[in-house]
């Protein structure tokens, strides 16, 4: 019961409970501008001042040791000037004023347990006091006080647990929620030996969630989680292993434990990962007293073995009230220049200097006896690493792991590596080995670079002829003489293709494929005179797709290289004047070094290339390349995708091919034209997908 209020306290300004939101009329935040108590017979008012009058009454909650009372108020800062107000009036000591952002939080210490009552009253907040019994309850036929989290109306129906979860947090601590139906359930959380014990007053447990969890495959300092139902309470019983220490919240209906793990250190009184002093306050008063007496005193307190050395002596004259018992023991060595070491629960208490003379001394017969200490030789077989790496570390000038008369002998053909030196030394050699000969893990690297391309291109062109035959067999064609490809006949003369002399000849000249073609021929009725018209017209629409998907597989930290492709020959000249043949490499490839960080993730270090040759602009010294290169360094989780690169590339183009004059006369003037539309897209994106191997699976 005596620690529910630390932790309660300790994280106030993370979890903060619903309240209802006072906002102030002009838009600003609220403020409190002060804070007035008075004692009227058993009664304790306490008067709050706002610079606007709130709209609904605080939420807040109380605890029974120490006691406390905690309001909350939303949107409202702390107009006091300070953090902290002294009153010593009746039952109340002081009050915390805490502000978060634009929430505040006033924290009431109080001499006893006591009951509040809200009333709001203009721009105030009046509050009553009174002394509280506390309500208790039986437990093996001891009255237990009960903590209420949050401040709630009375429940109609029965409470009941809805719902029990356990859950790992990222820092490996255990945390177990639990949905209660009515959130101003009391709860009770103490610890019982080794195990936690905590429980719901006047709650029900389904017959579903009466069961034992076992949690020990989470990783966490607790084993299992126990619910039972216990008369009319409700029973939780967690039990942990090694150093832990534990918290609790309540936000509305879900109340939660956390369990964490503590790292023990030898030299620090009261074990815990919160900052500061942690140990059970208490409130000494003494004049001209012996320090050893004192020491005394604090030992039989924290019940812990006190060793002092007979070289501490003097007096001390000290009032502390309220203080934690490891800053009272530091307060007491600092004024009289002592120091302490810490062994267990033995603590050896003497002045600084002979401490330092005899660590000093340790020290110093340690490395004596390292000089003295007989050899030992020892082999280690290297299973993934190289024997030479690790030879190496062991030999580095700078940070031996070797004493001055240690060595490290390897056989590379069984990558053994005989060790020789102190049996202390031996011991670190063989935690180095086992924290290095691991299996590297593998990535998978794939990439898949897509070309896309979109293309469009129309040609329009005609092709216009007249022919003028006379009687002797001649013919004019466009103003010309053409006497070849016709015949005479007895009736006349006929042109074996009428198209074969043209005045004006534009016709569509497409990039690919063959144009359509529509043509038309006119003539008189004695066939001497011909006009014939061609219309030649092409549209090609066309798309591609090129995905290229180069794979690797290496390990970790290790860079890893895939091409395909071709090597192109060329002239190049040499410092004599000749010339030699060299080759270029036009080649796919992926180069790629993969690291994969604690958190799972993987770190690239990518350069992908992507080279094909363009014959089209070959020229007598060799063939044209076209390149597509990227590099870069990327951060992708396991198995995720990212788009590291693309490059996107439109061409439109027109062109007209027209006669002068005629081309530009209206109406008619297309009968002199050729006209062509492109319209060229192209795309590159490049996807990278990098996969963790995990041992004993096959990526497929």
């Amino acid at each position: 019961m005596k620690r529910i209020a630390n932790y309660v306290l300790g994280i106030a300004a993370l979890v903060m409970l619903p309240w209802a939101a006072a906002q102030a009329q002009d838009g600003r935040p609220n403020s409190i501008n002060s804070i007035k108590v008075a004692q009227q017979g058993g009664v304790l008012n306490l008067k709050l001042t706002f610079r606007e009058p709130l709209t609904a009454p605080p939420a807040g909650f109380s605890v029974a040791s120490p006691a406390r009372i905690a309001l909350d108020f939303a949107n409202t800062t702390n107009g006091l000037g300070k953090t902290s107000q002294s009153f010593n009036e009746g039952d109340l000591r002081s009050a915390n004023i805490v502000q978060s952002e634009d929430r505040t939080r006033v924290v009431l210490n109080l001499n006893r347990a006591m009951t509040y009552e809200t009333t709001i009253d203009g721009n105030s907040l009046l509050l009553v006091l009174t002394p509280s019994g506390g309500k208790t309850w039986q437990d093996g036929g001891v009255d237990r006080q009960v903590e209420h989290f949050s401040q709630a109306h009375p429940a109609q129906a029965a409470n009941s647990v809805r719902d029990i979860a356990f859950r790992r947090g990222k820092d490996g601590e255990a945390r177990i929620s639990v949905d209660l139906s009515d959130p101003g359930a009391g709860i009770d959380i103490r610890q019982q030996g080794q195990s936690l014990i905590v429980d719901f007053i006047k709650v029900t447990v389904p017959e579903a969630l009466r069961k034992k969890l076992d949690v020990t495959d989470f990783a966490t300092p607790v084993v299992s989680v126990s619910t039972v139902q216990q008369g009319a309470n409700a029973r939780m019983t967690i039990t942990p292993k090694g150093l832990w220490e534990h918290n609790a919240y309540q936000t509305d209906s879900q109340f939660v434990i956390e369990v964490k793990p503590i790292v023990e250190n030898p030299n620090k009184l009261v074990q815990g990962s919160r900052g500061g002093y942690q140990g059970e306050k208490l409130s000494l008063n003494f004049q001209n007293v012996e320090v050893r007496r004192l020491l005394q005193v604090i030992g039989e307190f924290t019940g812990m073995n006190i060793v002092v050395s007979d070289s501490v002596g003097g007096a001390i004259t000290l009032i502390l009230k309220d203080v934690p018992w490891d800053q009272a023991l530091d307060i007491i060595l600092q004024q009289k220049g002592l120091d302490m070491r810490k062994n267990g629960n033995v603590i050896l208490i003497a002045p600084r200097e002979e401490i330092a003379t005899k660590e000093k001394l340790e020290f110093e017969s340690k490395v004596q006896i390292g000089d003295l200490e007989p050899l030992r030789t020892e082999s280690f077989q290297m299973n993934y690493i190289k024997g030479a790496d690790v030879k190496k570390l062991l030999s580095d000038s700078k940070q031996t792991l070797l004493s001055k008369r240690g060595s490290a002998l390897l056989d590379d053909r069984s990558n053994i590596l005989f060790v020789q030196d102190t049996p202390s030394r031996l011991d670190d050699v063989r935690a180095m080995i086992a924290k290095v000969d691991i299996p590297v893990r593998q990535v998978m690297i794939e990439a898949r670079i897509v070309e896309a391309g979109d293309s469009f291109a129309k040609n329009i062109g005609i092709r216009l002829g007249y022919r003028n035959t006379d009687p002797g067999g001649n013919a004019t064609a466009g103003g010309s003489l053409a006497a070849t490809g016709y015949y005479t006949g007895q009736s006349s003369t006929i042109p074996t293709w009428p198209t074969d002399s043209s005045s004006v000849n534009l016709p569509a000249t497409p990039r690919a494929g063959n144009a359509g073609v529509f043509s038309m021929v006119l003539y008189n009725s004695a066939k001497t005179k011909f006009l014939n018209a061609e219309i030649s017209a092409l549209e090609a629409d066309g798309k591609g797709k090129v995905i290229s998907s180069p794979r690797v597989m290496t390990a970790n930290q290790i860079e890893a290289l895939i091409e395909q492709g071709v090597e192109i020959p060329y002239q190049q000249a040499t410092s004599s004047g000749a010339t030699s043949v060299s080759f270029r490499k036009a080649n796919l490839s992926l180069k790629v070094k993969p690291q994969i960080t604690p958190d799972g993730k993987i770190t690239m270090t990518l350069d992908i290339n992507k080279d094909t040759p363009n014959t089209s602009l070959s020229t007598g010294s060799g063939v044209a390349i076209d390149t597509k290169h990227v590099k870069t360094e990327v951060l992708v989780e396991n198995g995720g995708t990212v788009v590291i690169g693309g490059i996107y590339t439109q061409k439109t183009t027109e062109n007209t091919y027209r006669i002068p004059f005629f081309g530009d006369l209206p109406y008619i003037g297309w009968l002199f034209k050729n006209r062509e539309w492109i319209d060229d897209k192209t795309e590159l994106l490049v996807f990278i997908t990098p996969k963790i191997v995990n041992e004993g699976l096959a990526l497929r």
